[in-house]
């Protein structure tokens, strides 16, 4: 993989197409890191839906995240699991702000996996529909650069040369 923020297209693709990337883009939440007016950094978790070449998060035309992205569009995402060993997928891009009427089919394909009843359904879709009658923002991602970290196959890049410092010390 190459290190630094350039990656190639078809770098990005081979790693979002193993099995692994797959089933967390699968996912519900991901963590959304900007930076914020005041040139602070944020992390927000923010639900997503994964349309098979962009990230698509979705939320109010009010949200302060609008602005800052706006200003500053790059960011970074991580989706991840709790269990062991950890699965997680990190990606950048740029945001891109997309203003439409009503409610995105993304952001309830996002929240398709959400353990609730057809009548808990059928209110949360009433309750975002009066809420969001004035249209949302989808917030575009195009990954940019891509890692899977598994700890199987692939470790964070602090922890691999480690493991490459100690193999070249026993094989010394």
């Amino acid at each position: 993989m190459t290190k630094g923020m350039t990656m190639q297209p078809n770098e990005i693709t081979q790693v979002l197409n193993r099995p692994t990337s797959q089933e967390l883009l699968a996912r519900d939440v991901t963590r959304l890191a900007y930076v914020a007016k005041d040139g602070t950094p944020r992390n927000v978790p923010i639900i997503f839906a994964w349309n098979g070449e962009e990230i698509v998060m979705c939320t109010p035309k009010n949200a302060p995240k609008l602005q800052a992205l706006s200003q500053n569009p790059m960011v970074a995402l991580t989706i991840d699991t709790e269990t062991h060993p950890p699965k997680i997928l990190l990606i950048r891009g740029r945001a891109e702000l997309d203003f439409v009427d009503g409610i995105p089919d993304e952001f309830l394909q996002a929240t398709s996996t959400y353990e609730m009843t057809p009548e808990q359904r059928v209110a949360w879709e009433a309750e975002v529909r009066s809420l969001y009658h004035d249209g949302m923002v989808r917030i575009v991602v195009t990954p940019t650069w891509a890692k899977l970290i598994d700890f199987e196959t692939t470790l964070p890049s602090a922890v691999e040369e480690l493991a490459q410092q100690r193999e070249k010390r026993r094989s010394a």
